[in-house]
């Protein structure tokens, strides 16, 4: 035992010698593997962590293609609020949306103009950039302030009757940009130059998107009296037609063949008029 004290003493005792030469120097311990040990496992968890990001990421994915599909499937008693968002609204979704309907707007609306002067020769083309603009203006305004004020007046009439409950400023926005995906394949089939075909398609689309917001919208408005779900259901149908209705007249409107000038026509003189005769003259030989 005694041995065993003097050893460990004179261990302490070089150590104390080495601090004292080399001060900026560190000592371990045996604690040392049990700290490696937790490093080891907060290393595992943040791992473990980074995987549940993953997850979480590829379950939005999955969410969103699922509220893609769900607003090309409208059907009555199927809330898209209810059974997709479920208090969970996003503006990943509507963002892209809207920004790829603005996109393929603008684009076949040129693609439309140069088959047409393929056909027609004396239609005359230029490239068309403002169209870009003018389509993402129009969207996202559509996409944005048309939900708003749908929240605003159902927030006015909750305070008129109080059973009317409307859904919170971004589920709103969310049932409303999902409700545009469908004039996206749409306006690439308006790309068939099938006037008859054309208007099938957008008509299609439009019974199919306004009847999405009117499945959605009705368990809100229901419980209001008769006269407003009426008036309300019918503006928000009727704003939804004159969006197609305006996209399909101003991207997809052919330009006028341009005419070209007559010929001049050669004006003929009076008889009475003569005109000098010019003689040849003959070679003096």
């Amino acid at each position: 035992m005694a041995a065993a004290d003097e050893l460990a003493f004179h261990e302490f005792e070089e150590a104390t010698n080495l601090l004292a030469q080399t001060p900026d120097a560190a000592t371990t311990s045996r604690s040392e593997p049990l700290t490696l040990q937790g490093h080891v496992a907060v290393a595992v968890d943040s791992g473990g962590s980074y995987g549940a990001e993953d997850e979480v990421e590829e379950s939005d994915k999955t969410a969103v293609l699922d509220r893609i599909r769900g607003s090309l499937l409208p059907r009555p008693g199927h809330n898209f609020v209810r059974h997709h968002l479920r208090n969970r609204p996003d503006l990943y979704g509507p963002f892209w949306i809207c920004a790829t309907l603005a996109f393929v707007l603008a684009i076949s609306g040129n693609l439309t103009l140069v088959l047409a002067q393929r056909r027609d020769p004396s239609i005359h083309y230029s490239p068309q950039f403002h169209k870009v603009t003018v389509a993402g203006v129009t969207i996202y305004c559509y996409a944005w302030l048309v939900p708003l004020a749908l929240w605003g007046f159902l927030r006015w009439r909750k305070g008129v009757r109080e059973r009317v409950g409307p859904y919170t400023f971004l589920e709103t926005v969310c049932v409303y940009g999902y409700s545009l995906f469908v004039f996206i394949p749409t306006v690439v089939l308006w790309l068939i130059p099938v006037p008859w075909l054309q208007w099938l398609f957008g008509a299609l689309a439009l019974a199919l998107s306004a009847a999405g917001l009117v499945f959605t919208l009705w368990p809100v408005v229901r419980e209001d009296t008769r006269l407003a779900a009426a008036v309300l259901l019918s503006v928000i149908v009727l704003l939804h037609a004159l969006l197609a209705l305006g996209c399909k007249f101003y991207f997809f409107q052919p330009l006028p063949p341009v005419h070209a000038a007559p010929p001049p026509q050669a004006t003929s003189l009076p008889p009475s008029v003569l005109l000098p005769s010019t003689a040849p003259r003959s070679a003096s030989t």
